[in-house]
């Protein structure tokens, strides 16, 4: 089936009472569903006039059960595919093997494209405002207030000056004062937050680990005064400079731009953590990015099962040869001391609970501390 026909994906999960064949899976799934709803629902003839694709099998094994899922291209429509997901959930034997599917989403495949068509188009008119304020900065800039006037809120108790986004972005840029963030919203930064001053507000020491903070400061004496309190109070977080003698308020927004695509002044220093098992966690974020799963890993760091996060607690006694965990999720003191207790030497979440104290013998990350999310 092409690519462009399809409309839908369905996705079940599987698990079978024993070992079998990704080739045991297909035949039971076409023999068990032949003829419950005519020939016209065939699985064969749905194939045959390219309504559905090929049936995809992901699979492992684990103590005598089959377990993973099966995916489905559908280009019918969304009754029919409704119709042709149930059907494969009745299937209930594998060959002599106990079968249960259950279907975990039907994935409209044209929701997922108009939303990139419409984030692509956010691209365009984002860059089309920083070129059009850049060719001619006066001019151009006037005609930017028409189209979307600055707006600067007041953030936390200290009523420090912030862009509109400072709250529902994952990102959050510290800049020195009220002119930086108008000016950032100018090259298309609406999520800013104003320091106001050399000393860092405790709001904003609260937020990290709650949102990936950069800082954008001035060229000048005194932006090598707050990029220093910035490196007591809030650690290892990626800083850029105006070019020397400049500062924030005054660059154009191409200047902007460049300087926040290219290399900052001061990087994140990655925490120490074994090479292979690095690689094994960038391959496996995108994975359970938004997903809110969890996938755990042996020491050889085969994948050795995926689960929902709210049943990962109750499923650790099970995981005898886990070693490593990462999950889309919280790393909270009640999963580290769990984990720690049933022998695993590595957590990597989302994001870690405020004030946990991680015990000896265990190492817990932040994707965002390992150059991630």
């Amino acid at each position: 089936m092409p690519d462009g026909t399809v409309k839908y994906l369905i996705k079940l999960k599987f698990t079978i009472e024993g070992i079998v064949e990704k080739a045991d899976i297909i035949g039971a799934i076409f023999g068990q569903t032949e003829g419950l709803f005519g020939s016209e629902l065939n699985l064969n003839e749905l194939q045959k006039n390219w309504k559905i694709g090929r049936i995809e099998i992901n699979m492992q094994s684990k103590n005598d059960k089959v377990f993973g899922e099966i995916i489905i291209p559908s280009s019918t429509d969304i009754v029919t595919t409704a119709l042709i997901a149930a059907m494969v959930e009745s299937v209930e034997k594998v060959g002599p093997c106990d079968a249960k599917i259950q279907l975990q989403e039907i994935q409209d495949i044209r929701e997922a494209k108009r939303k990139q068509v419409a984030e692509r188009a956010k691209e365009i008119l984002k860059e089309w405002y920083i070129k059009s304020a850049s060719e001619g900065e006066k001019i151009q800039n006037e005609i930017y207030e028409v189209l979307k006037p600055y707006k600067v809120l007041e953030w936390g108790p200290e009523k420090l000056p912030a862009g509109p986004e400072v709250n529902s972005s994952d990102t959050i840029i510290l800049v020195e004062g009220r002119a930086d963030v108008i000016n950032l919203q100018r090259a298309g930064y609406y999520n800013t937050l104003a320091l106001n001053g050399v000393k860092v507000p405790e709001s904003v020491v609260q937020l990290k680990g709650k949102k990936n903070l950069i800082a954008f400061l001035d060229g000048d004496r005194g932006g090598d005064l707050i990029q220093k309190e910035l490196e007591q109070m809030l650690g290892d977080i990626p800083i850029y400079r105006a070019p020397a003698g400049r500062e924030v308020e005054e660059l154009t927004p191409a200047e902007i731009k460049s300087i926040l695509e290219g290399k900052p002044a001061r990087e994140v220093v990655l925490p120490e953590i074994d090479a292979s098992l690095l690689e094994k966690i960038k391959s496996v974020y995108p994975t359970i990015k938004e997903t809110l799963e969890a996938v755990v890993l042996d020491k050889d760091l085969n994948e050795i099962a995926r689960l929902p996060i709210n049943e990962l607690m109750s499923a650790l006694d099970k995981l005898s040869e886990g070693k490593h965990i990462i999950l889309d999720g919280i790393a909270t003191q009640r999963l580290v001391d769990s984990a720690k207790n049933y022998g695993f030497a590595t957590i990597v979440a989302f994001k870690q609970a405020e004030g946990i104290n991680v015990p000896e013998g265990i190492k817990v990350y932040t994707f965002s501390q390992l150059g991630l999310g």
